[in-house]
């Protein structure tokens, strides 16, 4: 099996080269936006046909790196133009770039191992056609969606939309990040090292960000509508700080089909590749004799207010929730950067989810034209309260 992984220096991509290396999975290509360094290290270990990055000025320093037998490609277009190389497309990108890695990849019927949720919540629609493609395929890397994947798949209801009506609920499960339990008025003046000390998943700083605020959790939500069909009433969160229990689905007869493991995203990770068999490699193995408890509550969403804006855009459909997030990517980045306090990340996004246009997600320039319009309204409201 041959994979091209796009974003290979972020930590998806990372692990996933890992995994790669104890499956004996060719790699083809890989990609990043501009980690130079790291990215040369891993084309020296894996010799792919092709390295791609996205930030043509750092090419030149890169393809001296380089070994020999591996193509550089460089440029906006770049990691998007190697998805047909490989049988297996692992879209690891940050953020809205990561949109055009996941076009190409189903457009290209190619199977795409998902860990970029903004490109699927900003243009579902199209995300949706694109899967339409002769051979595209869709396996989710997120570990809630991942695990309801697994949960639908033991009772036959992938791909069949028949079966939908079964479904009582989908519940998704956050660890809650590391301000679980905190009071609004506890949360006023935590910093950036506050908010990246997340108390179970290692990630990168925006994602992490996210999870501080639940913003994470509030845009798989708009995921797990997209990728599976059903309607926000029947989307629940649950706070789990264990993080052993992934996410569930409860059947119309009471029933509750669960996924659990010990959290490591390698084992998402393969099973989105090797889907529909199994990895050989036991990654998140549980000792049941440690597991003293599984706690569960609701969450706060008069505190962490990120979560109630998701559902909003959610249910407003179309462009709502691409304006969503970009402004919460522009807030984060202002966050991390001491621009803006903790608290102003909801209320920079509220307020453009406000001035929303309501344009239609009917063509990729529609969604493109949105982005970029809560982009400017995000920056400009950034600015405003920096000067303040």
């Amino acid at each position: 099996m041959s994979l091209a992984v796009l974003g290979s220096t972020g930590s998806i991509g990372v692990q996933t080269l890992e995994v790669a290396a104890s499956g004996g999975c060719e790699v083809v290509a890989l990609g990043a936006g501009s980690s130079v360094r790291l990215l040369a290290e891993q084309a020296e270990r894996f010799r792919p046909r092709v390295v791609a990055l996205a930030d043509r000025e750092k090419a030149p320093a890169l393809a001296e790196l380089l070994p020999e037998s591996t193509e550089l490609i460089a440029g906006d277009d770049a990691l998007a133009s190697t998805a047909e190389l490989a049988d297996v497309v692992v879209n690891g990108v940050v953020g809205f770039a990561g949109l055009p890695v996941t076009l190409a990849a189903l457009d290209a019927g190619k199977r795409l191992a998902l860990a970029n949720k903004e490109s699927l919540i900003a243009a579902g629609p199209l995300v949706a056609r694109a899967l339409r493609s002769e051979g595209a395929e869709l396996l989710p890397v997120d570990s809630e969606h991942c695990a309801v994947h697994q949960c639908l798949r033991a009772n036959e209801v992938l791909g069949r939309p028949d079966r939908l009506v079964q479904i009582s609920r989908i519940v998704l499960t956050a660890s809650g990040g590391p301000f679980r339990g905190r009071e609004a008025k506890d949360l006023v003046n935590v910093g950036v090292a506050d908010a990246l000390a997340h108390p179970t998943w290692n990630m990168g700083p925006k994602i992490t960000v996210d999870s501080s605020t639940l913003m994470n959790k509030g845009l798989e939500v708009i995921e797990a509508h997209e990728l599976f069909g059903v309607d926000y009433d029947r989307i629940e969160v649950l706070v789990h700080p264990q993080s052993v229990v992934h996410s569930m689905v409860e059947y119309i007869d009471g029933a509750t089909i669960a996924q659990l493991s010990l959290p490591d995203m390698r084992a998402c990770i393969a099973y989105a590749i090797g889907y529909p068999d199994r990895w050989g490699v036991p990654y998140g193995r549980i000792d049941f004799s440690e597991v003293s408890r599984l706690d569960f509550e609701p969450p706060r969403t008069d505190v962490f207010q990120c979560l109630a804006l998701a559902y909003e855009a959610g249910r407003l459909g179309e462009t709502a929730p691409a304006a969503l997030n970009a402004a919460n990517e522009v807030a984060v980045d202002a966050f991390l950067s001491d621009s803006i306090s903790w608290r102003e990340i909801a209320e920079v996004v509220d307020s453009v989810l406000q001035i929303w246009s309501g344009t239609k997600a009917d063509s990729l320039d529609a969604v493109l034209d949105v982005d970029a319009e809560a982009r400017d309204a995000a920056a400009r409201l950034v600015y405003q309260r920096a000067a303040a």
